[in-house]
This record gives C-alpha cells, structure tokens and sequence, in this order.
C-alpha cells in the first residue's frame, strides 16, 4: 500500500505493549474517494493539517487508500456480553486502529477507521459500511459533544464510491472515529476468559497508565481502576439520562474504559418521555430501554470486577479470594448512589438549583422524581419541557403549560419548585425579583439569573429523529449533504434558542413518531 506524502505522528503503543490483543490488517481499497465530512476543529485539536486533509491525497488517506508513514493499522480483538449473551471472541470486524496522535493539550487518541473492509473478526461480514450509518455517527457524536458529553467524536467521512449490501444496496462510505482509547470491558473480558493472566495484568497496567496514571505501581491498583472507571460510567450514564439519551446497544463490548460514549448505531434521544422507550430494532425484550441505562451500567462493570479479580488475589488463599470478592462487590454496590449523585447533581442544575446540602437531597430527588412522572403521565416531550420550565424561571409559564394535555397536575408541582427556588435564595441572602402581579397561579418566576443558567443547561435543540432521518436520507439516497450539513450546524448550538433553527426543535408529528426504530447499520 503506497504511503501519504505528508506525515502524521503517530504513536503505537497499542502495537507495542499489548501483543495477542490485535491482528495487523490492512484497509481495503475504495475505487472513488470522495470526501463528505471533514471536522476541521476536531483536526486542529490533534495538530493535523485540515486543508491537507480535505485535498486529494488527504482524502485518499480517510479512503484507505494511502497511509502515512508512521500509522500501524491492526484490528482489535476483545470479548463481550451481547445482550447478556457471553462471545470469548469478538473484535473489530469492520474497524481498524491506525496509531495514536499526542493531541495539542498533550492527551493521547486514537484514530480509527470504521467500515475499511474485512479483518480476521469479521466473522462472515463485509467489514463495509455505508453512507447513512457513518454520518449519523458524525451527527449524533458532534451533538454529544456539543452538550459536554463525552464522547469519541468524527474527524472525517469518506465516500468510498462502491456500493456495500444490506437490505437493499448502499453507497459506501468510512468513518475516520477518535477516541481517547478503543480499551472496553471486553477487550479486559477477553484474556480473563482465556486465563492469561500475565497478560491480563499487562493489559490493567497499560489502561492505568493511559487512564489513570496515578494509580501507576500503587497498591491496590487494580480494584482502584474498577472504582476510577465505575465512577466515569456513572457520570457519563447521568449524562445520558439528563438529555434523553438511548444508547441502544449496552453491550460490553461497548462500555469504555475511558468513560467515552463509543458506538452510535442504534442510537437515538427520547422525544415523549416514556422510561420504557426502546428504539433498537435489535433489543426486543427492551434490556437497553432508556431506564434500563442505569442498572446495565452496573451490570457490565460486575463482568469487568470478575475480570479484574484474579490481579487481586494471589495464589489459591480462600480468604484472599473472600477478602477480594467482597472489596469488588463494595464497588459494584457502591454505583448507584455514585449514579445517583451525578444525576441529582444534573437535575439541580437543569431545576435551577445550586444549593447542594446533604439535608435537601431527599426533597429535591423527589421534586425531580415529581417532575418525570408528569412528564410520562403527559407523554411531554422530555427537551421542550426542561426548556419551557426556564422560561418559567423567568416568570412565562404559559409555554410550558402549553405542552401539557392537562396542566393542573404541573400547577401544583411548580408551586413547589418555586418555593424550593425561593427558599434557596432566602438562604444565599437574595430574593424573587420582585412582585409578579397576574402571572397565572402557581408560579411567579424565580429570576433572570436563574433562567439564563438553565438555559445553559437545558438543550433547545437535540439530534430529533425524523430531522436526522431527513438528513441521512437525502445524503445517502440522492448524494445530497445539505441537510445533514444544516443539521450538524445547528446540533453545534444545542443551547441557542434562534428563530432561524426553530424547525430543528420541533418534536416529530404523532405519526412519525410512533414506532419509530433505530438499526445497527452493519
């Protein structure tokens, strides 16, 4: 394969130090390159050349077709539990690692290729990928990104100029992914599973050092790497939850060491709320519905604490085990209120709080509680209403009420919102910004600064799925990238309530809406 003319300065530590993790591969060929999406911020923030990129051997490189000098492509192999399901061996079947780059902020990634073609964990697969899927990576990882989520994020989509067959034949096309690392449960899951110890433990050590280098040659290290990446996971798992998120496919293959969101497939945010809402085509028992999130979460790090376990105990000592066992169990046991925690702390902020006392947890968990269960008692679409309600903060509760078939339940809610809101600013020596005189019963506005802060919080505009679905469409049917081009746009300014974008937070009519299904794309 011919090499790039310019250079990219990789780094392969993966190749280096985890021998028997990977396969080398090659990418496939694509016979017409053509670049679709180049994201020039996120090539500044690795310090690669975006104009180089975006010319012809730049997009020879996103195709496959040339390499730079220094990149090292392997496929990664790694274990997981598919829908609860255990496979000792899965790996990257249509994804190739490529090196790491130093970015500007010193931070080590990833760049990897998704849809490249086949790899020796392919498993009877093309290893392509079409139009479609990758773009909604690129939208659904910038608007993740763009609401301070963390996520692996689309440097580049090219356009490969060959069809890939699913249902019916698709233009093909590769995803550019960086991530802070591609290390999940399984790839831990996957020597544990083997009995190679040795290295099991190399492995633990090179994610310590990637991750959390300072636990580096700590005692203890090991059960610490599972509280670090327990408490990331329940961070990120709030998050998910406080904008509506429903990641789709929570396998452990797709559980990050790195507390990243990694995967968009069958992905998708809630329009309606409704805690039992499933989009996935593939998950018909509903393992992954959105309030599922929460208890996967802590399952899949039991499967990690399982793997862990034997660097913790050494030899065949009963009460060592025991002594293990126990210590692990206390951080599995220990998620939820690590959850619980994070996701209060969110709900306080998007409710205009900042008061955190210990002694107003109880009440405010259940005002936030209150809140949901008038939302899915309404079928209110869960953004607009967390929107509305800043507007209510600012004294106008009438749009808010407006997305309620019945209102009266609300009235009584926000009566105690706002005692909950006044009772904060009594206790910080601030007040109501003064009389509101023949605002409608139940809420007299809690004040501009409390509005704007929730505005900074509370999404306008989220990846809505028939908007996306729009998008992907006119790109992939008739090679068209306007709308999705308008869409990533506005994703990027999630908090900016223009009239301009109006139609980008508008809920998708009943229709479209009900049955609504989200597929893999593989």
């Amino acid at each position: 394969m011919p090499h790039l003319a310019f250079d990219i300065a990789f780094d392969n530590t993966y190749v280096r130090e985890l021998v028997g993790l990977y396969t080398a591969a090659r990418p496939a060929a694509a016979p017409a390159p053509g670049l679709l999406f180049l994201n020039r911020g996120l090539a500044d923030e690795l310090g690669l050349d975006a104009d180089m990129l975006a010319a012809p051997e730049g997009v020879a490189f996103l195709a496959g077709n040339t390499l730079p000098e220094g990149a090292q492509p392997i496929a990664q192999v790694y274990a997981g539990h598919q829908f609860g399901g255990f496979s000792p061996q899965l790996g990257d079947g249509r994804a190739l690692l490529l090196g790491e780059v130093i970015d500007r902020q010193g931070h080590r990634r990833d760049i990897a290729f998704k849809g490249s073609g086949r790899t020796p964990y392919s498993r009877g697969g093309d290893g392509k990928a079409a139009v479609g899927p990758m773009l909604r990576e690129v939208l659904i990882g910038e608007a993740m990104h763009a609401l301070g989520i963390p996520s692996t994020r689309a440097l580049a989509v090219a356009a490969t100029g060959e069809m890939v067959r699913r249902d019916t034949p698709l233009p093909g096309a590769i995803l550019t992914r960086v991530a802070a690392s591609h290390l999940r449960v399984g790839t831990f899951q996957f020597f544990a599973a083997r009995g190679e110890i040795d290295k099991l433990r190399t492995l633990a050590e090179y994610a310590i050092a990637r991750h959390d280098p300072a636990l580096a040659g700590t005692p203890g290290r090991h059960l610490a790497l599972l509280g670090a990446v327990a408490r990331r996971q329940a961070v990120l798992v709030a998050q998910w939850m406080n904008v509506g998120f429903i990641h789709g496919v929570m396998n452990t293959d797709n559980m990050t060491i790195s507390g990243e969101t990694i995967d968009y497939g069958p992905c998708a945010f809630m329009e309606a709320y409704d805690a039992a809402t499933v989009f996935s085509s593939i998950d018909h028992g509903g393992r992954y519905a959105y309030g599922n999130q929460p208890h996967i979460a802590r399952w899949n790090l039991a499967r990690l604490a399982e793997a862990l376990l034997p660097l913790m105990v050494e030899g065949d000592d009963e009460a060592a085990v025991r002594q293990a066992v126990a210590e692990v169990t206390a951080v599995i046991d220990a998620f939820p209120q690590w959850y619980a925690e994070a996701l209060l702390r969110g709900q306080r902020a998007k409710l205009g709080l900042q008061l955190t006392q210990a002694s107003l947890d109880a009440d405010d968990t259940a005002l936030a509680d209150d809140w949901l269960a008038l939302l899915q008692q309404g079928g209110v679409d869960f953004t607009l209403a967390w929107r509305r309600l800043s507007d209510a903060a600012a004294g106008d509760a009438n749009p808010l009420r407006a997305l309620f078939p019945d209102p009266s339940p609300l009235n009584a809610w926000l009566g105690r919102w706002q005692a909950r809101c006044d009772r904060e600013d009594a206790g910080q020596g601030g007040s109501r910004d003064g009389d509101r005189d023949g605002e409608p019963e139940g809420v007299q506005g809690t004040g501009p600064d409390r509005a704007a802060r929730m505005r900074r919080v509370n999404p306008w505009i989220i990846p809505r799925n028939h908007r996306v679905e729009e998008a992907l469409a006119s790109a992939s049917a008739q090679g068209d990238i306007r709308a999705f081009d308008d869409l990533l746009a506005a994703l990027r300014r999630p908090y900016d309530e223009d009239p301009a974008l109006a139609r980008y937070a508008e809920p998708a009519p009943a229709q479209l809406a009900a049955g609504y299904q989200t597929f893999c794309g593989t």
